[in-house]
């Protein structure tokens, strides 16, 4: 256990929660599900029993620390690694790998991200075992792949093989991005595809040699960080790789390159809480299918989701299979398969109201 590290991935803006998700206060650390605890929390806690509380590690933007330090006041400045600019998923699982390594070469690291729903927490730590134990004893990427219950163009699919496994792993034959309707169907039919959860189990020395292989230049700016690491310089050597850095994801940038990649077939009640009609199926429902958070009542109104602030009341008449949304200084009203719109509605008022509502 002292060798099992967390990565948690929580620099995101979650853009496509707007306007609850906001540049200055993003979902991950907000009570999305309305339980208590944030998904941050929720997300660090999931790992107890899996590794100890020093071997977390969070990689944000540098303006969310103190929002970090005020939900996990456990962590110390060395687990909480700030990004100076977003340079998407495979510069920020670098960093935080190859500073774990430096500490501890024998490291065998989890990379989550900071926004899941986990809803089966048992049989999950079970499934991370199952990984640990692989990646820890062999050179292989992990991923877990999640079970298709519908065909869902909102996730990507892998493609696994039967033919190919160690213990219960099985070996990648192919990643699909986000599929349209008909392809995803064929997908569920085929029994052969997974949905990509974006958890993945590696060891710190299997991950960095892929960097190496696959994606030099990033590997040649963490390697130059050289002792940096754990020191005063850290930040501002981080500050000069990051805007060297290119924005590339570790899916395009080494998943789909790699040899050695497999996945294990998991169900543990899974969702990446996205989008607002994720966050629909997963919620509790009334007798008019109605989600409602907030301090709300409603009229002939069935299949909406209505999330307001606690500190008005807010009236619904007449509305069917919609999301109404409003947070500090903006409202949302969108028909729930118009969802896909809201980054241009985003981009729409940053570019016709100014700053101030993103």
């Amino acid at each position: 256990m002292q060798n099992n590290y967390v990565i948690i991935m929580a620099g995101g803006i979650g853009s496509r929660f707007w306007p609850f998700s906001r540049k200055k206060h993003p979902k991950q650390f907000q009570d999305i599900l309305g339980v208590g605890k944030t998904l941050l929390q929720q997300t660090a806690e999931r790992f107890k029993g899996i590794c100890p509380d020093e071997n977390i590690y969070i990689v944000t933007n540098e303006d969310y620390y103190d929002l970090v330090k005020e939900q996990l006041p456990f962590m110390t400045d060395d687990q909480i690694l700030l990004e100076p600019v977003m340079r998407n998923t495979a510069p920020c699982i670098a960093y935080a790998s190859y500073k774990i390594a430096k500490k501890n070469p024998d490291a065998n690291l989890i990379i989550s991200p900071a926004d899941h729903l986990i809803l089966k927490e048992e049989q999950f730590k079970v499934n991370i075992n199952k990984a640990l134990k692989a990646t820890a004893n062999s050179d292989v990427l992990a991923t877990l792949g999640i079970q298709p219950s519908r065909p869902d163009t909102g996730y990507g699919y892998i493609q696994v093989r039967e033919d190919d496994k160690i213990d219960e792993l099985r070996r990648v034959k192919t990643f699909t991005e986000k599929p349209d309707l008909q392809l995803a169907q064929e997908f569920l039919e085929s029994g052969d595809f997974v949905w990509n959860s974006g958890i993945f189990i590696w060891s710190a020395k299997t991950i960095i040699d892929n960097f190496h292989k696959y994606q030099p230049e990033i590997a040649q700016l963490f390697t130059d960080m050289g002792d940096k690491y754990y020191t005063d310089e850290e930040k501002e050597a981080i500050k000069l790789t990051y805007y060297q850095c290119k924005n590339i994801s570790i899916d395009y940038g080494i998943m789909e390159h790699a040899e050695k990649v497999y996945v294990l077939k998991s169900d543990f009640g899974w969702s990446d809480l996205g989008t607002w009609k994720s966050l629909y199926e997963v919620s509790e429902k009334n007798e008019d299918e109605n989600v409602l958070h907030g301090n709300i009542m409603t009229y002939e109104t069935k299949n909406t989701l209505v999330k307001m602030g606690s500190d008005r009341l807010a009236l619904v008449q007449g509305l069917d299979n919609f999301i109404v949304a409003e947070n500090d200084n903006v409202l949302l009203i969108c028909h729930k398969d118009q969802e896909q719109r809201i980054k241009q509605f985003l981009s729409d008022v940053k570019e016709g109201k100014g700053e101030g509502y993103d």
